[in-house]
């Protein structure tokens, strides 16, 4: 399995913050805790997820796996 592409909910990689933000307002308070204070950021409208966890040094698959756990209710 290549855990780049491991989808487990509606959140992929390739979403803009923007997207993920505006379809599911949970993930903002969860991405903030990360230190991504996205809703405030200039890039919010064009940076992917996993261009967003580059810049803060964060693994894109894991923060991936958490955003879909708590957008899906999965424990």
């Amino acid at each position: 399995m290549d855990w780049n592409e491991y989808e487990d909910g509606p959140v992929s990689g390739d979403d803009l913050i923007a997207e993920i933000i505006n379809y599911y307002p949970e993930a903002a308070d969860f991405l903030a805790e990360l230190g991504m204070h996205c809703i405030g950021c200039a890039s919010l409208s064009f940076e992917t997820l996993s261009e967003a966890c580059r810049v803060h040094h964060l693994n894109p698959t894991k923060v991936k796996m958490e955003l879909n756990r708590i957008i899906t209710g999965r424990k």
